[in-house]
This record gives structure tokens, sequence and C-alpha cells, in this order.
């Protein structure tokens, strides 16, 4: 592990441990009252592995932890599936792509039009989140993509910046959360990295936010779920949200917007792509 990666490791457990509910190990409350968090000493007698060792591992210092030390430590803390592949791969016990990969700033023509024949808004985003291309439902329902600069078509980036994107979202909040959670299991990997480093910075400084949700250190993996947007011009939009990735472009994950049945999403989006074509000429 760089040391980047171990100082994630070590922030990562202290975070998990003192969330864990003692009465749920078999554990009495420390004094009184203290019914959330585990002494390190508990997680490493769990985990059968000497004090110090687990002491240095959340300090963060230079020592090998084998993938079964992991394991072991991720089923004391309960850590999820998307939690625990997180876990491993800051260890290097997943495959890792190269740090640094040049950014992609296009889909390829043959997935575009896979794109543009959908009636549905539908986008594609790189390792980094940015935002390599879209079609034409998606341009109808995210009005500014196209004028957005290419430098700043990032998805978490334009989730915590554009107030025009807040705005349409009536559950950002929860989105905006859950996003954070999902990039930072996807990044694992890119931890270190100049340009994971500097995307971090960047949105934390703009966004006090940001800097929040990212501190709690939260790991969630993909889910498809239903996405609601308000639209200024045709109102509420509901969607069915979800990720498919190609096979001979695995880099690039295609979001999916899928009117939601029984909903007037699918008539709304036809008129608002009238007027969207209209103003277009």
């Amino acid at each position: 592990m760089n040391e980047e990666r171990r100082r994630e490791v070590g922030q990562f457990l202290r975070d998990r441990r003192a969330h864990l509910v003692r009465a749920e190990h078999g554990l009495p409350p420390i004094g009184r009252s203290r019914l959330l968090g585990l002494r390190r000493e508990e997680i490493a007698a769990f985990a059968a592995v000497s004090v110090t060792w687990y002491t240095w591992l959340e300090q963060g210092r230079d020592i090998n932890a084998s993938r079964q030390v992991l394991e072991a430590i991720g089923r004391v803390l309960r850590l999820s599936a998307a939690e625990n592949a997180y876990l491993l791969a800051m260890g290097g016990y997943a495959p890792l792509p190269m740090a640094e990969v040049a950014p992609i700033d296009a889909v390829p023509p043959h997935l575009q039009a896979l794109l543009d024949a959908l009636d549905f808004p539908a986008f594609a985003v790189a390792p980094d989140w940015g935002i390599a291309g879209w079609n034409n439902a998606y341009a109808c329902l995210y009005s500014r993509i196209a004028e957005v600069n290419p430098a700043e078509r990032n998805l978490l980036w334009l989730v915590f910046s554009d107030p025009q994107l807040r705005r349409m979202l009536p559950d950002w909040e929860e989105t905006s959360r859950y996003f954070v959670a999902e990039f930072r299991a996807e990044a694992g990997p890119r931890l270190g990295s100049v340009a994971h480093t500097a995307l971090v910075a960047k949105l934390a400084a703009a966004s006090e936010e940001f800097a929040g949700i990212w501190a709690e250190h939260g790991v969630q993996g993909f889910a498809s779920r239903q996405r609601v947007f308000v639209h200024p011009t045709v109102g509420e939009l509901t969607f069915e949200q979800h990720r498919l990735v190609a096979a001979d472009a695995p880099e690039l994950h295609f979001v999916l917007y899928v009117p939601t049945p029984g909903t007037p999403t699918r008539d709304r989006l036809a008129a608002l792509a009238a007027v969207h074509d209209s103003s277009a000429q």
C-alpha cells in the first residue's frame, strides 16, 4: 500500500469501528452509557490478530496485511460487500488498473450510436466520473450538459456545484450522499493518483457539504433505484436508474434513466424533446 492508501485504510477502519453496536458483539457498554464503538483490542481479539499489529494498521504504518487478515477484520466490522471490496482494494487484493490513466473525453462511435438510439435519457461515465457522452433525451432532461466546460463535465462536480441540477433533485441530500459513497467505492484503485487527489481537493474546496460527506468515509456499491427529477418545464419525471457496462469498453459505465411505468414521464419526455428540438432549429 502506498502512503495515501495506508492513511485511507486507517481512517476507514477507525470510522467503522466507532459505529459498531457493542451489544451486537456480545459486549457490555463502556462506562454507563457508551453503546457504540469497539476498542482496538476487542477488534484484534475477534479478528485473531495482535493488538499492536491492528493498532499499526489503523495508524497507517507501513505494514503488510494479508487478504485473509483484512477479510477477518472486515467480518468483525460487519462490512457490506462493497465496503469489503473497497478494503481489499486498498490492500492491493483486487484487480487494480494503473493509478494514472488518460482521461476519456468521448464515447467510441459505435457506443455513441447505441446511446443515440435510446428514446430515454442515457449517458456514459468515465472512471473519474467524467461524463464522456450522452444522448438527446439526456440533453433535454439536463439542458446545460452541452455548454458545461469539458473540464468540469464531471457528474460528481455537477451534483455539488450546479444550482440548476440541485433544484431538479428533490432528494438532493440523499442522492448526493449516495453518489459520494459510490464514488469512493469505485475510486479505490485510483486513490493517491494526482487526478483523483486533485478532483477531491477541488470538490472539498468548492463545497462544504461534499467535504463533510467525504469525511464520513461512506462506501456503497451501485444499485438500480428510482430517480426523481423536477424539470422546470414539464414538472416531475420519475425514472428507474440502471447501469450497464459494454464488454468492449469496460472502463465506461452507461447510466440509463428508464421512464417508470404508470407515470406520465414518457409523455412528458416527448413533450420536452419537441420543445428542445424546436428551440435548436
